[in-house]
């Protein structure tokens, strides 16, 4: 009989424990195969910003998101695409149709959202060839 050792029982249950708020799960599934930025989320889930940052606070330190931070932007990604996985099978035990477990493939651009993602970057022409120099 094969039985999990004390220290792999304890690393799953974290894991499960780490996901298993409703909100994380909503905020995994809204980042899905891409990454966001906290206003993102904001913007697509309605929740506030301090709210989003507590989970996804408490998703990083469990190894379940990376980051990656574009000037004052931190964008977040799964850092195991297979918990997208284990969120529809644990939704299709629990008798979720599955297109409501479907993950967000490509994240809508929102004008209320300031991330350079959602906004275009404004060209700025260089100072230099705005002044003639002598």
């Amino acid at each position: 009989m094969n039985v999990l050792n004390r220290k792999n029982r304890k690393s799953i249950s974290k894991l499960l424990e780490s996901i298993s708020k409703p909100a994380r799960i909503q905020i995994l599934l809204a980042i899905g195969e891409d990454e966001a930025c906290v206003c993102h989320l904001e913007a697509v889930l309605g929740y506030r910003q301090a709210y989003i940052s507590q989970h996804l606070m408490s998703l990083r330190e469990a190894n379940i998101l990376d980051t990656r931070r574009a000037g004052r932007f931190v964008f977040y990604r799964l850092s195991d695409i297979r918990i997208l996985e284990l969120i529809q099978e644990a939704g299709a035990i629990a008798g979720i149709p599955e297109k409501d477990l479907q993950p967000v493939n490509r994240i809508e651009k929102y004008s209320n959202c300031g991330c350079p993602s959602c906004q275009p970057l404004i060209q700025v022409e260089p100072m230099a060839d705005q002044f003639e120099l002598s």
